[in-house]
């Protein structure tokens, strides 16, 4: 299964720069990097990061993180992968654009 993490391009480019993401803000207080299966990741996008440019949508495969996923329940009790560590930027298996519409909503690449 690929996993997704949405995320600013500047927090991404310095993950690149040094090889690993170690989190956002609230990744780090949280104590997890936070992701979003396919079917979670619009409502996410829209939840969490309304209107914001200049984003990124990083697509992982799971099984490139080993046994650092945990499956826990989170919004509405579904449950969401959670990385208990840094992701190593070269699990990914694409980065791109997640622009947003004149509406302010977010344009998915396909995922």
């Amino acid at each position: 299964m690929t996993i997704y993490k949405i995320l600013p391009r500047k927090m991404w480019e310095a993950a690149v720069a040094a090889g690993v993401f170690n989190g956002s803000a609230v990744d780090i207080a949280d104590g997890f990097i936070h992701f979003s299966t396919e079917a979670q990741v619009r409502e996410t996008a829209a939840k969490y990061f309304a209107g914001l440019p200049d984003l990124l949508v990083v697509a992982v495969p799971e099984t490139a993180l080993g046994g650092a996923i945990k499956w826990e329940p989170s919004r509405g009790g579904d449950l969401f992968p959670h990385l208990y560590g840094p992701l190593p930027v070269a699990t990914a298996s694409w980065v791109k654009p997640l622009p947003i519409d004149a509406d302010g909503r977010h344009l998915f690449p396909e995922l």
